[in-house]
């Protein structure tokens, strides 16, 4: 039986990758390199720490991680905050109020920033219905490596059996099921260029989904 629900945010709860890609796409050109859309995609699921890092190897660049980081969070908090259609996806705020209502524990485990992640869950008013939110910015490495996974059911005292994570990308995917926990994949309308063959269960919308389903679901 499921007792906690571990949702990714970006792609998951909400749509903020026209942001990050607006975000990174002014970073790379001021930074004066060339990021492919497959090299792109292949990002999705990784902390903003460790896609630098990464770059920084990739095109010889001077400038330290954190400086680059904060070059493009910079860029993204501007664009964050001026842009004003931005919405949570659809369903997923019935699908989040029905699991609390219900006495679903839920726990939030993104590879975004602490920073970034309080940014959008004050702005749509999500912190009452998670106990914990755990950044991929306090990991050494990002998903598909499971430690962020671990730690959420770590700090929800539940057995990874009777965990589930939404997910959204190849790479947290990947990251879920090494934690071993049973993993929904959410193929949304903006997803792009990821696997979702090692998924346990996968949906297309937030309505294929409700709390009697997720509670009957048995674990990995």
């Amino acid at each position: 039986m499921i007792q906690t629900v571990i949702f990714d945010m970006d792609g998951v709860i909400v749509d903020t990758e026209p942001v990050h890609h607006f975000a990174y796409a002014q970073h790379f050109k001021q930074l004066g390199i060339n990021v492919t859309p497959e090299m792109y995609a292949s990002f999705t699921g990784s902390s903003t720490k460790n896609i630098y890092a990464f770059i920084k190897a990739h095109f010889g660049l001077s400038e330290e991680v954190q400086t680059l980081v904060e070059g493009k969070r910079r860029l993204f908090n501007q664009a964050f905050d001026d842009k004003e259609d931005l919405f949570l996806l659809e369903g997923v705020e019935g699908l989040i109020q029905e699991l609390y209502d219900n006495g679903m524990q839920l726990v939030l485990a993104s590879s975004s920033a602490n920073e970034t992640i309080d940014r959008i869950f004050t702005r749509f008013q999500l912190h009452p219905y998670f106990s914990y939110k755990v950044s991929g910015e306090d990991f050494p490495e990002s998903k598909p490596h499971p430690a962020i996974f671990q730690q959420a059911a770590f700090l929800a005292q539940t057995p990874v059996e009777n965990c589930l994570v939404i997910e959204d990308s190849t790479n947290g995917i990947k990251a879920a099921k090494a934690a071993g926990i049973y993993c929904i994949g959410y193929d949304s309308v903006n997803s792009k260029l990821q696997d979702y063959s090692l998924a346990d269960q996968v949906i297309t919308h937030f309505n294929e989904l409700n709390y009697h389903k997720i509670v009957n679901i048995k674990g990995s």
